[in-house]
């Protein structure tokens, strides 16, 4: 495990009735919940295990617009001022600030794509600074080294991803929203074509709308409802580092290693992009779509073992409403971390901050991390299950947006004017491979 999974309270009964259930309790489904709770619905959180247990506690923290793409980016702007709304309306705390993200780099070719995405970025109102080869030498003292060029993002920040999704539950709570732990979803029923039930482990809960935030676990429980929704899920392993005697930048990115700074004022520490691909049936059905992808990024992306069968988020088979189902044998998926990638990230942050010598490790962990073939999350109601509104793929970038895309959803189901466009994350963009259609079995 990242960090001990701070404790949230199960409501005592399941109810009977719903204005809508919300499927996973990620950083997602949680934001999701508190929105649509806010503008008083009623609403039910239910989760197959804990809060926060998965890959939103696991990942860097990193709340960013800096690189993000365009089609990301008004939501990654407008999540910055929501974790900060958040705080103020909530009472609770996140871990949010707006520290500043640093990047470094001696790739003419990588600073030159930085400088055209700050161009970019200018037009859209977001504050990014190019560094030059002194001042980045000089913001980058601690490394002992000199550098060609880098970028600073003032208005960036982290979140603390243990604190974070409990607070939202904690808030949920308080606005008379229930959160239901260790109960999973086995399926939906519907009416007249559409859904209007949610069918868990502990019983039914009537609604005319739902939420599937279920990140990895998503495009499985997509298929028991004959729906194809194209995920990959790439195994990601990351590690932990006491405090530091000397002060480090919050967060700093090259392509060696990227660090963080946590709240406990340790480090964590991990390699962008970097991960095992563990094959699985779902990975063979979806081959086709992530080829490309696959293909592009063959240098950080290594063949996997049997993780992935192992946990059995990715599986093909069928799940009946009145037996137990993967998730139930599975709460919480905790999959064993790359002992190579670990080894070479402690090595590389190790050469690249010398003051890390005298930091000792204090956990590693691993997690899954859902993605798209275009990299961009999928968020809209389902086609073929009209009421249910799936909310996946975010592609590593979920925490960092989860504010944004849980006010979305919360648009999307109450009829109001989107935060932001929500076209360039419908699930049909993915219809001309198949996604979203009925399937075959």
């Amino acid at each position: 495990m990242p960090a001990p999974l701070v404790h949230v309270e199960t409501s005592p009964t399941l109810p009977e009735r719903a204005d809508a259930v919300v499927i996973g309790g990620g950083i997602v489904g949680v934001f999701a919940a508190y929105y649509l709770s806010r503008r008083g619905l009623s609403v039910a959180l239910v989760e197959k295990g804990r809060i926060g247990a998965e890959q939103s506690s696991r990942n860097w923290g990193w709340c960013r617009q800096q690189n993000r793409d365009a089609r990301e980016l008004p939501m990654a702007t407008l999540s910055l001022d929501l974790w900060e709304r958040f705080a103020v309306d909530s009472g609770e705390a996140t871990g949010f600030s707006r520290c500043g993200l640093f990047y470094l780099s001696n790739d003419e070719a990588e600073l030159a794509g930085w400088a055209r995405w700050g161009e970019f970025a200018r037009t859209a109102g977001v504050t990014t600074h190019m560094l030059d080869s002194r001042q980045a030498t000089a913001r980058g003292a601690a490394t002992g080294r000199s550098w060609k060029g880098g970028v600073f993002s003032p208005t960036d920040g982290t979140a603390s991803p243990a604190d974070a999704a409990p607070a939202v539950a904690r808030a949920i709570l308080k606005q008379g929203g229930s959160v239901h732990q260790m109960c999973a979803v086995r399926g939906v029923e519907t009416s007249g074509g559409r859904l209007s039930a949610v069918v868990t482990e502990r019983g039914t809960i009537r609604t005319p709308t739902a939420v599937l935030a279920a990140g990895a676990w998503a495009s499985s429980f997509c298929h028991q409802l004959g729906v194809a929704l194209p995920i990959a899920s790439i195994r990601a392993s990351a590690l932990a580092l006491s405090p530091s005697a000397e002060p480090l930048p919050p967060a700093l990115h090259t392509a060696a290693v990227s660090i963080t700074r946590r709240g406990d004022g340790g480090h964590t520490l991990a390699i962008s992009g970097r991960g095992r691909v563990d094959p699985t049936l779902q990975q063979l059905r979806f081959a086709q779509h992530f080829l490309p992808m696959f293909a592009k990024r063959w240098r950080s992306l290594l063949p996997g073992g049997f993780e992935g069968l192992r946990m059995g988020h990715e599986t093909l088979g069928r799940w009946r409403l009145d037996a137990p189902t993967p998730m139930e044998s599975t709460r919480i998926l905790d999959p064993t971390p790359d002992q190579a990638t670990i080894r070479l990230t402690h090595d590389r942050a190790l050469a690249l901050l010398p003051a890390l010598k005298q930091s000792k490790v204090t956990a590693t962990w691993a997690s899954y991390i859902d993605s798209t073939p275009d990299g961009v999350p999928v968020i809209g109601e389902l086609a073929a299950m009209p009421g249910l509104i799936v909310a996946a793929g975010f592609s590593g970038h979920g925490f960092g947006i989860g504010p944004g895309a849980g006010h979305l959803i919360a648009d999307l189901l109450t009829a109001a004017t989107p935060i932001v466009d929500p076209k360039p994350y419908a699930p049909g963009r993915f219809a001309r491979h198949g996604a979203t259609k009925v399937a075959d079995f």
